[in-house]
C-alpha cells in the first residue's frame, strides 16, 4: 500500500471515508464552450449567467483545502475561457491541492498552457472519443481530433501529467484499438474510457447510446486494450458507470490490486461538485434539479457538505433505494445500484442500473437482453434528463418480455422519505473476497461459489500452489540469466 506521502491525491483511505472528506473537488468554472458536442450533458456553449466572482471562486478554494479536498479538476464548458483561470490554478496549488483540468484541447493555445504551466497547473486531460472522423462528428467541430492531439503533444512537453478521456458510444468500438495506439504514440501515461449518458445533448442524439446488451462485446475488449496497455506503458482507467462485478472486475479497478472492487457511488461521501453559479452537487454528472444541495452565495461550502440532506444523498443509500434487477442482485448491498447518474437518467429514478456487465451475462443465461428506447426529449437546460423506456426481451426472436416505462420522469431520492441526517461518521466500503476459479467477487462467508458452483478453498489452494510454482520457475529463471553472464 501507500504511504500517505506518496501516494495519489485522489487515492482514498478509511480516514477519508469516516469522516467523509471531499478527497476530488471537480469545478465547472465556465460553461462557455468553443466545441459544439452532441452528447455534452450539461449542453456546454454560454457562460452561465450569474457565474461566480473571481474573489468568490478564491473563498471556495480556501474552503476546498479546508475540508481536506486534495485533488480538485477545472471543467467546463472549455476552463481556459474563463479570463481568471490562471489565478485560479496559482490558487488551487497555493493550498497544496493538486489541479488539473479536463479540455477538448480545441483553443488550449501555446500561450495558454504555457501560463497554466507557469502557474503550477499539474495535468492536463484531453477528450478523445474516437479517430479522427468519429470524433470531429460527435465534437461537432472539423478538425477538433487534430486540435485534441496537438494540444496533448504540447501539455507533455511542458512536462505535465497527461491522460485521454474517451466516452464510448454507439459507434465507438470499432475505433478503440487503433485510437490506443494513437494516445501511446502521442506520449499520454493515462486512458479513461466512460459510457455516453442519456443526459442533455445526448438525449436529443440517442443514437449515440450504447445499448446495455452492447456491454457483452465491450468489456472483453476493454479487457484486452487494458492488458495489451499495461505492456506498452499505458494505464487504462474505468470510470464510474463502466462496471460491475462482471468476469473483469478484478482486472481494472484496483489499478493492478485485485481488492479493490466497486463499492458504489461515491458522490458526497469522498466526491464535490460545484457549478459555475456556485451550486453544489455530490457529482458533477448529477442534474442539477433534484440533486443540487446548496449555493455557495448562501452559504459556506463547509456548511452545505455538514448539512446538505441532498448532498448526502450517497451516504444515506441502501439496499431500499433499490429496484427491478439491481433490488434482488447478489451483489446488491455493496454495489447499491453502480452509476447514480446513469441509472437516474435513463428512468427518473436511482437505483436500477441496466449498464452492468454482471447483469447482461445473468440475463444472458435466462436468453434475455435489455436495450433503451427514448420516449420523451430532455429539455433545454444544462444536465436535463427526457424519458426512456427499458425493455427486455427475449435473444432468440426478439419477443419483448417486459419494460419500465413510466408515467412521466419522477425523481425519486430516499432522503424526501426517510428524512435522516448524515451519520457523524462514515462507512469504510465492504470488502470482497474472490473466487479463484472464476475470478468473481463472493462474500466472505461464501464455501461455494454461487457464480461458477467451485468449492471456494479448494480453489484457493490450487491457486497458491499455482502461484507457488510460477514463482519458482521465475527464481530458477533468473538464476540462469544471472549464471549465463
Amino acid at each position: 500500500m501507500y504511504e500517505r506521502s506518496q501516494r495519489p491525491a485522489r487515492y482514498r483511505d478509511e480516514e477519508d471515508y469516516k469522516r467523509f472528506v471531499p478527497v476530488h473537488a471537480v469545478w465547472e468554472i465556465t460553461l462557455a464552450c468553443d466545441l459544439k458536442c452532441l452528447h455534452c450533458g450539461s449542453r456546454a456553449g454560454r457562460r452561465r449567467n450569474n457565474e461566480l466572482s473571481t474573489d468568490e471562486c478564491l473563498q471556495v478554494i480556501e474552503s476546498l483545502a479546508r475540508l481536506g479536498t486534495r485533488e480538485v479538476s477545472l471543467i467546463g464548458g472549455e476552463a481556459y475561457l474563463r479570463k481568471d483561470w490562471i489565478d485560479l490554478i496559482g490558487a488551487i496549488r497555493a493550498h497544496g491541492m493538486y489541479c488539473a483540468i479536463q479540455t477538448g484541447g480545441r483553443n488550449l493555445t501555446p500561450e495558454r498552457l504555457a501560463r497554466a504551466a507557469q502557474a503550477g497547473l499539474n495535468g492536463v486531460g484531453v477528450s478523445l472519443d474516437g479517430l479522427a472522423p468519429l470524433h470531429d462528428k460527435v465534437r461537432n467541430v472539423k478538425g477538433s481530433f487534430d486540435k485534441a492531439l496537438d494540444t496533448l503533444k504540447r501539455a507533455r512537453a511542458h512536462g505535465l501529467a497527461t491522460s485521454v478521456n474517451t466516452q464510448i458510444g454507439a459507434l465507438t468500438m470499432s475505433d478503440l484499438p487503433a485510437l490506443m495506439d494513437t494516445i501511446i504514440d502521442v506520449g499520454a501515461t493515462h486512458w479513461q474510457t466512460q459510457l455516453t449518458v442519456a443526459m442533455g445533448n445526448a438525449v436529443d442524439h440517442d443514437e449515440l447510446l450504447l445499448q446495455p446488451y452492447q456491454l457483452e462485446t465491450l468489456m472483453p475488449l476493454l479487457a484486452d486494450l487494458y492488458k495489451q496497455g499495461l505492456d506498452r506503458g499505458l494505464l487504462m482507467t474505468i470510470g464510474n458507470n463502466i462496471g460491475y462485478f462482471g468476469p473483469y472486475e478484478h482486472v481494472w479497478r484496483g489499478f493492478g490490486d485485485e481488492r479493490i472492487h466497486w463499492t458504489g457511488c461515491a458522490a458526497g461521501q469522498t466526491v464535490i461538485a460545484l457549478e459555475a453559479d456556485g451550486t453544489v452537487k455530490g457529482c458533477p454528472s448529477l442534474a442539477t434539479v433534484g440533486f443540487a444541495g446548496g449555493n455557495v452565495r448562501d452559504l459556506s461550502l463547509e456548511e452545505i457538505w455538514r448539512t446538505s440532506e441532498t448532498v448526502h444523498y450517497g451516504r444515506l443509500r441502501s439496499v431500499d433505494d433499490l429496484w427491478g434487477f439491481c433490488r434482488t442482485c447478489y451483489y446488491a448491498d455493496v454495489c447499491r445500484g453502480g452509476c447514480t447518474w446513469t441509472s437516474h437518467s435513463l428512468l427518473g429514478k436511482p437505483g436500477n442500473n441496466p449498464y452492468c456487465h454482471y447483469r447482461v451475462v445473468e440475463l444472458k443465461k435466462q436468453g434475455l437482453r435489455e436495450r433503451i428506447e427514448k420516449i420523451e426529449d430532455a429539455g433545454p437546460a444544462s444536465f436535463a434528463v427526457g424519458r426512456f423506456d427499458l425493455v427486455t426481451e427475449r435473444i432468440s426472436d426478439g419477443e419483448r418480455v417486459s419494460s419500465t416505462e413510466r408515467s412521466g420522469q419522477v425523481i425519486e431520492l430516499a432522503w424526501k422519505h426517510k428524512r435522516n441526517h448524515s451519520p457523524d461518521e462514515g462507512t469504510v466500503p465492504p470488502r470482497l473476497a474472490i473466487c479463484r476459479a472464476c475470478h468473481g467477487y463472493i462474500h466472505a462467508n461464501e464455501r461455494i461459489c454461487p457464480h461458477c458452483a467451485a468449492d471456494i478453498e479448494a480453489s484457493a489452494m490450487i491457486y497458491e500452489d499455482d502461484l507457488q510454482r510460477r514463482h519458482a520457475l521465475m527464481d530458477d529463471l533468473e538464476r540462469l540469466l544471472h549464471v549465463s553472464h
